[in-house]
């Protein structure tokens, strides 16, 4: 073969090899793309699944007083009214801030060891809106009875969410539970109050037989009168209980005042539940009223069924453990076993 055709044939030969090398340079190349897309989708993904997640830890809170957006499980919180700082104890949750205690300042004595530390921000019906702001809570815990003038000053400085009432120690734990991103907890704490109502509700129909259930009045002495109370927290637990009332205190209205004694026949019921106030006039007024002749004639009086009763659980503390602590005293003079 000449040299002609040798030089062409080697020249073929190295066209097609470039050639052959360019493909695969270009294949080499695609490959090492498909992973950098592959990772820009994997982290528009990511992406995505993050600000779902941060979606789904906002939550809408309604209640009393609108709507309020709580972000995650709040860490710092205050309450701003008696019911909701002992429900905040039960929750095993310490606040960062509560109200002075209506009596035995500055915390009740049942949940004073569960609040040391724990700073004092005005009075539940004037809280202290200064101190609040300087304790950076990201929750409040306030009630529409109390707060509904302040709302909008609390809510500029945390998330507010307000119960109707004060009293209404289930439906504190509800809003509270959903509100601190502790709903489990919220229906444990329910659960078992549920549970030793029915327990008590069987024992005492057991023991009591056709004489249950039983009328009863709750009566509080003051300085220059006497209160028969129909509902509220004591009345409200009583009635879940199982007690009735008199056909004279069928109101829904929280009670009434009487002023004269020759009233004293309008508390007439089956067993008395009286809760005052640690007061040389208050004591002056009850023994007055319960020294008078209409008072003897009563059927609790004559059947011994007269009860002091303690008045921070009975009436102005408002939590659920009040109300358990309140049940123990009623499962005690019933004698029955808790």
């Amino acid at each position: 073969m000449n040299t002609y055709f040798l030089n062409r044939k080697f020249s073929l030969l190295a066209i097609i090899l470039v050639f052959t090398m360019f493909l695969a340079a270009c294949g080499n190349q695609g490959a090492e793309e498909a992973p950098a897309t592959e990772n820009k989708s994997e982290q528009t993904e990511d992406t995505g699944a993050e600000e779902e997640q941060a979606e789904a830890d906002v939550r809408e809170i309604t209640h009393a007083l609108g709507t309020t957006k709580i972000e995650g499980t709040p860490q710092k919180i205050v309450t701003l009214y008696q019911g909701a700082t002992d429900a905040i104890v039960a929750f095993e949750v310490k606040p960062v801030g509560v109200v002075e205690s209506w009596v035995q300042q500055p915390n009740y004595e049942y949940l004073r060891a569960d609040l040391e530390g724990v700073k004092i921000v005005g009075l539940e019906t004037q809280p202290n809106l200064e101190e609040i702001a300087a304790l950076k809570p990201d929750l409040i815990i306030a009630s529409k009875l109390r707060h509904e003038e302040v709302y909008a000053q609390l809510s500029e400085i945390a998330p507010t969410v307000a119960h109707e009432t004060v009293f209404d120690f289930k439906g504190t734990v509800e809003l509270m539970g959903e509100a601190m991103n502790q709903q489990e907890k919220a229906d444990e704490l329910l659960a078992a109050w549920d549970n030793r109502v029915a327990d008590f509700q069987t024992k005492v129909a057991d023991k009591l037989g056709d004489k249950w259930p039983v009328n009863v009045s709750i009566l509080n002495f003051r300085a220059d009168h006497a209160r028969i109370y129909f509902t509220g927290f004591a009345g409200s637990i009583l009635a879940e209980l199982g007690f009735t009332r008199p056909e004279n205190q069928q109101s829904e209205e929280w009670g009434v005042q009487l002023t004269d004694k020759e009233s004293i026949t309008e508390m007439n019921a089956d067993v008395f539940y009286i809760f005052n106030e640690d007061d040389p006039a208050v004591q002056k007024t009850f023994e007055e009223w319960t020294a008078h002749p209409l008072w003897k004639n009563l059927d609790a009086v004559k059947a011994e069924q007269v009860h002091m009763v303690d008045e921070v659980t009975w009436n102005m503390a408002g939590g659920i453990i009040a109300a358990n602590l309140m049940l123990d005293d009623v499962y005690d003079r019933f004698e029955l076993e808790k």
